[in-house]
């Protein structure tokens, strides 16, 4: 089995995180009754630093345990750094990526990786994007979208034309999401993270810039959000509206089996549904481990999804 859907901090980005201390704002706090601190960067998302995330033996001895043949390793969310200067991501970007590629080259049968980017500028994105698959990488994971800025914008051509090109899977994952409804009852991760998929996804797909670029392997966490089980709406919206058919070659139920979406929704009649809904070869195993919602073990997927992605 597979798993899609993973995090991992190594050492030498911890290293950079304490090194620069000061300029990301970061903090170990150490809570009581916890036996690991919990890491805040910039006064935001924080998590408990657990050993898996941290521990490359610790991880590999959890992944077998799991049942776990292979992983896809991926940067974590709150070190995407959009909210810096370009030139400290940039400098993240570039450390966790060898870092990444380093640590998977010395497995490659258990792990490979994604990287990650500086998206705040496309252009310096789109070269570390290079960087990285030469690395060995296989794409990258991004946010959905930065401030005053969704994907389907034109200032991030560069960024999609250049991954256009490489093939790289590219894994839209959700930050938390900031509306002041949300601020109780720890909403924000339960509803507000999928909310932001969903918000990302539909524009995506309603734009047509798959169309666009349609060599880019689009993979969507925590299974599409709230997208598949809506698609209907958007088709009704498809044949109703000319401002939502306008960009498209078909319905958008059309358009949602030509993207990738992890099985990371903790309930087999949700994930039957979404094989249904967009395809086997498009949904993938995950588990969103080791944060405190991870599917672990994750939920076993048929094979074709994870062909169809890696091939």
């Amino acid at each position: 089995m597979h798993d899609f859907h993973t995090h991992f901090i190594p050492p030498d980005v911890l290293t950079w995180l304490k090194d620069h201390q000061n300029l990301v704002n970061a903090k170990w706090i150490n809570k009581e009754g916890g036996k690991d601190p919990f890491l805040v960067i910039n006064e935001k998302w924080g998590f408990e630093l657990k050993k898996a995330f941290v521990d490359g033996d610790f991880y590999l001895t959890e992944q077998e345990k799991a049942g776990v043949a292979h992983s896809v390793i991926s940067p974590i969310p709150q070190l995407f750094l959009y909210d810096f200067r370009e030139e400290i991501t940039t400098d993240l970007s570039t450390v966790y990526n060898r870092a990444l590629a380093e640590w998977t080259k010395k497995t490659p049968q258990k792990l490979s990786a994604l990287g990650t980017v500086p998206l705040t500028n496309p252009e310096k994105a789109a070269q570390v994007l290079s960087e990285a698959m030469n690395l060995g990488l296989k794409g990258v994971i991004i946010g959905p979208g930065i401030s005053g800025h969704m994907l389907s914008d034109e200032f991030f051509t560069p960024f999609f034309e250049e991954a256009n090109r490489l093939k790289a899977i590219v894994f839209i994952h959700p930050l938390l999401c900031e509306d002041p409804r949300l601020k109780r009852r720890m909403m924000p991760n339960l509803i507000g993270v999928p909310w932001e998929t969903t918000v990302c996804a539909t524009d995506i797909l309603l734009s047509g810039m798959i169309d666009q670029y349609p060599e880019v392997k689009i993979l969507f966490a925590h299974g599409g959000g709230f997208l598949p089980y809506q698609i209907g709406r958007l088709d009704k919206g498809y044949e109703q509206w000319g401002l939502v058919s306008s960009k498209l070659k078909g319905k958008p139920s059309e358009y949602l089996k030509r993207f990738w979406y992890d099985n990371v929704l903790w309930n087999a009649e949700s994930i039957q549904f979404l094989t249904k809904t967009v395809g086997e070869d498009r949904v993938v195993p995950g588990s969103d481990y080791p944060f405190d919602l991870s599917v672990w073990p994750p939920e076993d997927s048929n094979l074709k999804g994870s062909a169809s992605l890696l091939g």
